[in-house]
């Protein structure tokens, strides 16, 4: 795969951010970016990164299994693994890339591992 293969570009976004590495990720961004998943919604590059940048730092590891797509769509498939709660999270990761940059990202997965139980 190329740098400009949008199945590259979506697999380096995710493996940057989840390391970590802001700037590598930030580089791959369209700076209108968008972000869609359960724990919230971003407009912009530099929400993207905010909202990446707190769950970087509970991530323990990502465990890619598969990647597929077609044009500018791109799905990736993994196992988001948390340290803190400590968890595996079954995702996926809808991906657009228009013009070698990432335009749109839409994550699924269930979020009540990462998210407190309300007090009785």
């Amino acid at each position: 795969m190329s740098d400009t293969d949008p199945k590259a570009i979506a697999t380096k976004c995710l493996a940057s951010w989840s390391k970590g590495d802001l700037a590598t990720t930030r580089s791959l961004l369209d700076n209108s970016v968008t972000f869609v998943g359960p724990l919230g919604a971003t407009e912009g590059a530099d929400a993207y990164i905010e909202g990446v940048k707190g769950l970087a730092q509970i991530v323990k590891e990502i465990d890619q299994h598969e990647v597929f797509g077609e044009g500018e769509d791109v799905c990736v498939i993994y196992d988001l693994v948390t340290a803190s709660p400590q968890a595996t999270i079954p995702t996926a990761g809808w991906y657009k890339v228009r013009g070698g940059r990432i335009v749109s990202v839409q994550a699924f997965f269930d979020a009540r591992p990462l998210v407190p139980a309300p007090a009785r």
